[in-house]
């Protein structure tokens, strides 16, 4: 939180080429936070929140302890019988139901959800969230908001009367400039829309990424991993940075920083010792851009972490993921496999 208000984008200065000490000062920063850390009340410069419903920030570009602003992480919650305010911003954002049930109008439509589905806001949305029933809701909100920012698109505000209007025509179909059929794609994902599969990284599902062009949703990737009681992910290296979500049990990840050596071409050196980041049900893990990862979960607790990347990584050349070693589950199917060959 800025001492003058919401920060939405933060900027980036330095009196020399080099970004050493931005880069050593991120990497230094604490990376597990629970729910101690709130960065933001959401008391400033939000239109969301209603007397009843709660908004705190995780991880945003506020930080005084900055990690990113590539993805950011809040949480909403709504008591029994209440709702939140009704907006528009022209960023997407991503819900995922953490607990109870709801329903949100988008864009005067109505679309329903429950726990464990991920609910989507596409662009240039106006939405507003309900709790009809006798439990509690609340939900993760993963967004790369930053990323509109950075682009201009910060028309946004609560539904209210145009200023000047005199000045301007009448009104026009905002959704004639969408990427066509979008709202055609679905708004809800649940569980049984999706499937597990066993990939170098572990057992995987994926909730959306930009191969699945079924859904609403353009700016973020993100998955399930589930990692056996005792087992270990695939130790792999990608370029996009990430925020993982601990959905139950608990253990800890490695993180080998990687440092550029820039002669005849960029190369890459890896550390030769990692650094240690203990989790468990509730916390965010946050694994910075360039680095290489392995997570382990502890004997007799299964590890269920949901992952969130910025998609725009992808676009820009870092498509790819290096594994230096695959997951036990991977392995043994692959085994199998060759077996049967």
């Amino acid at each position: 939180m800025g001492k003058k208000g919401r920060v939405f984008v933060r900027g980036l200065t330095s009196e020399t080429y080099g970004l050493g000490e931005f880069r050593k000062a991120q990497l230094a920063a604490q990376r597990v936070r629970d729910d101690s850390v709130v960065v933001d009340d959401a008391k400033v410069g939000h239109s969301g929140d209603s007397e009843k419903s709660r908004t705190w920030w995780r991880i945003g570009p506020g930080d005084e302890e900055f990690l990113t602003q590539t993805l950011q992480v809040h949480f909403v919650e709504l008591p029994p019988q209440s709702s939140n305010h009704g907006h528009g911003h022209q960023n997407e954002a991503a819900f995922y139901i953490l607990e109870g049930a709801g329903y949100e109008i988008h864009d005067d439509k109505r679309y329903d959800w429950k726990k464990d589905d991920l609910v989507f806001v596409h662009t240039d949305s106006v939405h507003r969230h309900f709790n009809p029933y006798d439990e509690k809701a609340v939900a993760l909100v993963v967004k790369a908001k930053c990323t509109w920012m950075f682009m201009g698109l910060i028309q946004q505000g609560r539904s209210a009367p145009i200023e000047r209007e005199d000045e301007f025509g009448p009104r026009e179909d905002w959704s004639s400039i969408w990427t066509e059929g979008v709202l055609d794609r679905k708004k809800v994902v649940s569980p049984e829309d999706t499937h597990w599969e066993t990939t170098p990284l572990g057992n995987v599902r994926h909730l959306i990424n930009k191969e699945r062009t079924d859904l609403r949703q353009f700016g973020v990737d993100i998955f399930e991993l589930a990692i056996p009681a005792g087992s270990r992910s695939g130790k792999h290296w990608k370029m996009a940075d990430e925020v993982d979500y601990v959905l139950s049990g608990e253990g800890y990840s490695l993180h080998w920083e990687v440092q550029e050596e820039i002669a005849e071409q960029y190369y890459a050196r890896i550390a030769k010792k990692p650094t240690r980041h203990e989790i468990k049900k509730g916390d965010t893990l946050y694994v910075p851009q360039n680095t290489v990862v392995q997570h382990f979960a502890a004997d007799g607790s299964e590890l269920r972490l949901l992952a969130s990347q910025n998609r725009v990584f992808k676009h820009l050349g870092y498509d790819r993921v290096h594994y230096f070693e695959n997951s036990p589950e991977y392995d043994t199917v692959e085994l199998a496999t060759a077996g049967r060959a």
